[in-house]
């Protein structure tokens, strides 16, 4: 019988096993990082849209504020500072009033118009109202003329619903306000060249009262930009009055002329009136108010005598 012959048995080698080992574990651990990669890349990624997101935020941010045509701490006097833009075709689809249709376009900006003591007297007659109701959200407002008062999510006439008790919060009558609408006025004609006799006030003429509580209903939602000659028809030239001091009284509340080349913004201060022609030349906006109460009244004016409405007057007292 043949006698088969083995070989010798293999001496471990421990330090091979150890090599093997040691190479396991760095094929395991690439191949987990080949596993795991395109999970990271997915987040460097969103990492990365979350940056330039956040960029392009942060410039939006400042684009709002492309340029300040009018600082709170300026004093703009004694002659207005005017800003002229090119008039929209907006006018051509209505009836011209020589005299009157804007020929010549733009926004001014005055605090030589009335006092800062006039503005005071203006702002407790718009608080003394105001107080009476006031809307559910962050913006109310007070027409003199129409007697329209914000009460929670509409609207009610404070001279019928109050009656006689009105006079007794206007304790005296409204002979500032119509002061201050003449002057507004005759600012308004000498910028624009106009007849003043061919300008008349137009509604809705009203205080306004802001501040940062949210929003009830669309009424409150005074942020949205607009077109003043397409919201309300009838107005040629508008105005603001400022009856508190942006930084100081309020934050946020910013006027905001939005241009085709950028923002550009006035800041509120009390007495301070911005005037401006109601076209499509002049899109704009308010900022939303961030903190404390910004008191504004708006001042219109049209061309078209159709629309012309009387200055406020306290009702005469009824008898029962």
């Amino acid at each position: 019988m043949t006698v088969q012959r083995r070989g010798n048995p293999k001496v471990v080698d421990a330090n091979g096993i150890e090599k093997k080992i040691k190479r396991g574990h760095a094929l395991r651990q690439a191949s987990a990082w080949r596993g795991s990669r395109g999970p990271l890349v997915l987040l460097l990624g969103a990492l990365a849209v979350c940056g330039v997101v956040t960029w392009l935020y942060i410039s939006s941010q400042d684009s709002e504020i492309t340029e300040t045509l009018v600082s709170q701490g300026e004093l703009v006097s004694p002659q207005p500072r005017v800003f002229t833009v090119q008039c929209s075709e907006d006018y051509e689809n209505y009836k011209r009033y020589p005299g009157c249709t804007p020929q010549k376009c733009g926004r001014a900006v005055t605090d030589n118009v009335v006092t800062r003591e006039e503005a005071e007297v203006l702002r407790r007659l718009a608080e003394r109202g105001l107080a009476l109701a006031g809307s559910e959200g962050g913006a109310s407002i007070l027409d003199l003329h129409s007697g329209a008062l914000s009460m929670g999510k509409q609207f009610v006439n404070i001279y019928r619903y109050f009656g006689d008790q009105i006079k007794e919060v206007f304790t005296q009558d409204f002979e500032l306000y119509r002061d201050v609408r003449v002057r507004i006025q005759a600012a308004i004609a000498e910028t624009f060249g106009l007849d003043p006799s061919m300008m008349y006030l137009t509604k809705p003429t009203f205080f306004s009262r802001i501040n940062s509580t949210a929003a009830k209903t669309q009424h409150d939602e005074y942020w949205h930009p607009h077109i003043d000659k397409v919201t309300y028809g009838s107005f040629d030239y508008t105005s603001l009055l400022y009856l508190s001091d942006y930084g100081s009284d309020f934050t946020g509340g910013r006027f905001i002329f939005m241009d085709p080349n950028g923002n550009r913004t006035v800041e509120p201060r009390a007495g301070r009136i911005s005037f401006f022609s109601s076209g499509s030349e002049n899109l704009h906006r308010v900022e939303k108010v961030t903190w404390g109460t910004r008191y504004a009244i708006t001042v219109s004016f049209t061309c078209d005598p159709a629309h012309a409405i009387s200055d406020p007057a306290l009702p005469l007292a009824t008898h029962g």
